[in-house]
């Protein structure tokens, strides 16, 4: 299973041995759900000293928080421990590797699913959406309401009825997940090149209920 920084750039990948076991009834909001996994973590010498449970926790965390995991998410927090077995001691390294079960909140939305977002910038090739702590958004052009045309300053403009409704940057809108991909880190890549996204999610606001939240107020 790949595990993916979400955050530095450019990104870069770990490997780990991960058994991802089951996702869990979703919960808080559809967007997010709890995956069961298991891993052999090693825990440094300098953290024995701790609370067993505090000390993996903590590696868990540093392992996992804001990465993606291929089809599983983006991990947004450890949930809990669920059991911890072994600790055998590498010889010549000090560390303690133990066998951990536990359950990570994940972003995980799924296709159809109606988001949240605001409107981070746009371009002929569409809209670029955040939902804060997420980014890799994006509406195509064709899956912008229609009829809408690009103006001059950069801005979609939806032509509806006579009237110019235009679709200004930091606006909230809704949108509608089309699509959610896991692309494979590329072998080279340009260092002109847009930094790599481990989680890309394709969305739509061509629909009834889609689009500026204020389009919909009355």
């Amino acid at each position: 299973m790949l595990l993916h920084p979400l955050s530095c750039r450019p990104r870069r990948q770990e490997t780990l041995e991960i058994k991802a076991i089951f996702n869990q009834a979703f919960i808080f909001r559809t967007m997010f759900c709890l995956s069961l996994l298991e891993h052999s973590l090693p825990v440094p010498p300098h953290l024995l000293n701790r609370p067993l449970a505090d000390a993996i926790k903590g590696e868990l965390e540093r392992l996992f928080l804001d990465k993606v995991i291929s089809n599983l998410g983006l991990c947004i927090s450890v949930y809990d421990i669920r059991s911890i077995d072994g600790g055998f001691i590498v010889p010549g390294d000090g560390s303690a590797t133990y066998k951990v079960m536990f359950r990570l909140v994940m972003f995980q939305p799924f296709v159809g699913e109606i988001l949240s977002g605001k409107i981070e910038r746009s371009d002929a090739t569409g809209l670029h959406v955040s939902l804060g702590f997420f980014s890799d958004i994006f509406i195509p052009a064709h899956l912008i309401v229609q009829p809408s045309e690009l103006e001059a300053d950069g801005i979609w403009v939806w032509k509806y009825d006579g009237s110019e409704l235009p679709l200004d940057l930091n606006e909230e809108i809704h949108f509608q997940v089309t699509n959610i991909k896991y692309p494979s880190i590329p072998a080279e890549q340009d260092e002109n090149a847009k930094p790599f996204s481990p989680m890309e999610i394709v969305g739509t606001i061509n629909g009834d209920g889609l689009g500026l939240l204020s389009w919909w107020a009355d």
